[in-house]
């Protein structure tokens, strides 16, 4: 995991880099955030042209083009490193209309009454507007 940014109450959010990571965090959260990691890492890989057409140099860049193609995982974690949220967002964090950015707590629950202001703090730091009708999609009636 890597870094991003921390946030009120002593709560830091990072970057899941790997599918072991996002194995992790869908066996920690109970929820299916690995099967959207691995979906979304497979579509980018698809995506990436080889510079050269010798077997041994296809591969280079392809980490480089999935990391700035495929939507960023998150993880929002207390001072424990404990999970509290989980996110995903457009690739770099830039704001597309058409992504559908996804914020949930443990088990699939909203996480905005707890942890508001963390995601008020990612949202900030991606300049994004991370409010909880655009994100939130499991709405409660």
């Amino acid at each position: 995991m890597r870094f991003i940014c921390d946030a009120p109450g002593g709560k830091t959010w990072f970057r899941i880099e790997t599918e072991g990571e996002a194995i992790k965090e869908s066996d920690l959260m109970r929820h299916a955030i690995e099967k959207h990691y691995r979906r979304e890492r497979e579509t980018a890989a698809k995506s990436h042209r080889p510079i050269s057409t010798k077997f041994v140099e296809q591969e280079i860049g392809l980490e480089a083009h999935i990391q700035r193609t495929m939507p960023m995982f998150l993880t929002l974690r207390d001072g424990e490193g404990n999970p509290l949220a989980s996110a995903m967002l457009p690739p770099g964090g830039r704001d597309e209309r058409n992504f559908r950015i996804i914020i949930v707590g443990f088990e699939n629950a909203d996480p905005y009454p707890e942890h508001c202001l963390a995601i008020e703090a990612l949202g900030k730091h991606f300049d994004l507007v991370l409010d909880r009708l655009r994100c939130f999609p499991y709405r409660r009636v």
